[in-house]
């Protein structure tokens, strides 16, 4: 069987929005009349149907006493993925083509607003993340105590063994700080708790390296953010899909430095109007 070719550049493909589109309309013909509960957690996959059962069956249906439910947004997978995440009871939106990890999330964040979700997580496909650290960062944004909470594995620990990649990981979130003048300790984790509210306000376009323009326009619009320790563990199945460390790095600091000037030009606009 094939493996789907990835998108990792800068920019969505043409007609992505298009491929959205249709994905949203069928998943919608395909689970009509649902209504969400307050926790959706939306789970990006693209050729992940050795890794992902293992994480489905992780997920409890009820977190930090709030009724959650799984939408898996298969990335235009060339194996099984969507099968094997709707045979262990996830809600499946298919891309026709593999659009990116970003736009994969983005889809997931608008079905579960328009299902009626008050918040959103996150989690990769591969089992790295730990749903049994959600509890926690759920309990914040319940008790209102924060609008975006991010799972730390530098607050915890990480089993990966890659010191370019957890090198990456503390000098991009040292970067992010001191431009935002807010600490953060892991930008790029894929564990996040947040209000429905903030995917919505916060404007997201990166088809890939999306988690530092998340969470850059969640802290200059003014969302509280919290951390939390959590453990990274080492992939479950499969291989990963970032590519070389030092081009995703490079593309990373791209983003991150041009989502901080754009977000900081929209705010003086802001306060100007």
């Amino acid at each position: 069987m094939g493996t789907a070719r990835i998108h990792r550049a800068l920019r969505e493909a043409p007609g992505t929005s298009q491929i959205v589109e249709a994905a949203v309309t069928d998943f919608w013909k395909q689970y009509a009349g649902t209504v969400f509960p307050p926790l959706v957690i939306v789970i990006a996959a693209l050729d992940e149907e050795a890794a992902l059962p293992d994480v489905l069956e992780e997920i409890p249906p009820e977190i930090s006493g709030v009724t959650c439910r799984v939408v898996v947004v298969d990335d235009g997978s060339s194996d099984r993925t969507a099968e094997v995440a709707a045979a262990k009871g996830a809600l499946v939106c298919r891309l026709a083509r593999n659009c990116g990890h970003g736009v994969a999330l983005r889809t997931g964040y608008r079905l579960a607003r328009e299902g009626g979700a008050r918040y959103i997580a996150t989690l990769d496909a591969d089992g790295q993340w730990d749903p049994a650290d959600l509890p926690a960062m759920v309990e914040l944004l319940e008790k209102g105590q924060a609008d975006f909470v991010i799972g730390s594995r530098q607050l915890g620990r990480t089993e990966n063994t890659d010191r370019l990649r957890n090198f990456g990981v503390r000098f991009f979130s040292a970067l992010i700080s001191v431009l935002t003048g807010t600490r953060i300790t892991d930008s790029s984790s894929g564990l996040r708790a947040m209000r429905a509210e903030v995917t919505e306000r916060v404007r997201q376009t990166q088809p890939q390296y999306q988690t530092s323009e998340l969470l850059i326009g969640a802290i200059l619009q003014g969302f509280r953010i919290a951390e939390v320790p959590t453990v990274m563990r080492l992939r479950r199945a499969g291989k990963s899909k970032k590519g070389h460390n030092l081009l995703y790095g490079a593309r990373y600091a791209r983003v991150i430095i041009r989502t901080y000037i754009r977000e900081r030009c929209a705010r003086r606009r802001r306060s100007s109007g």
